[in-house]
């Protein structure tokens, strides 16, 4: 929680106490359900809370967003964020049903009421999104060829609409088809931790 706060000083006290519970949710969710490698629970906080937070260092949503977590797994990068930006909608889904339910049982358990999680393969998706946010859930080509269809026409934020996404590694390959308008974010500009390094916020607007 330390590494929450110190990134993110201007939480509430709500946002405090959501963020502090999911340490023991996600301990006693991911005995039931491996939705997180069993080495890397202690890590909780940097790996894959602070993680998806990077998401918001490079665009704070505006109240109304509504956000697609494609492949969401146990509820990140969308929880996270949910928690973060409170006046903003967010829809998870997963194609794996079990997955599914620990992202539903902690949302619920720590009171987000602007989340809805669903059992659903990405290609059977179809509501329409400011953004979709994803954590390196495929290739960047196939994924934005399954959510090109998601995203709204109409933009409300300071970034155009269309996909944030978290990835690591050498990306040149991969980023190649989109590099006349991707936008690649080191995670170190806002995080030092030497967890971070080589991890990127990536941005394709649709």
């Amino acid at each position: 929680m330390e590494q929450i706060l110190k990134y993110f000083p201007s939480l509430t006290e709500k946002q405090i106490e959501q963020f502090g519970k999911l340490q023991a949710l996600y301990e006693d969710w991911n005995s039931k359900i491996n939705v997180i490698s069993r080495k890397d629970i202690g890590n909780l906080y940097e790996h894959h809370v602070l993680h998806s937070l990077a998401i918001g260092k490079e665009l704070a949503f505006k109240a109304g967003s509504k956000i697609l977590d494609f492949g969401t797994g146990g509820g990140f990068p969308g929880i996270p964020l949910a928690i973060l930006f409170p006046e903003c909608q967010f829809t998870l889904i997963d194609g794996t049903g079990k997955k599914i339910r620990v992202a539903t049982e902690v949302a619920n358990a720590i009171g987000l009421t602007n989340v809805q999680a669903l059992h659903r393969r990405g290609e059977e998706e179809k509501g329409k999104y400011d953004f979709v946010v994803s954590r390196a859930v495929m290739p960047l080509p196939d994924l934005i060829k399954i959510i090109r269809k998601n995203i709204a026409k109409e933009n409300k934020n300071v970034l155009g609409n269309g996909l944030l996404c978290l990835k690591g590694g050498n990306l040149g390959e991969e980023l190649m088809p989109f590099k006349k308008i991707v936008e690649q974010t080191e995670i170190t500009n806002w995080f030092e931790e030497e967890w971070f390094k080589e991890k990127y916020v990536i941005y394709v607007p649709l």
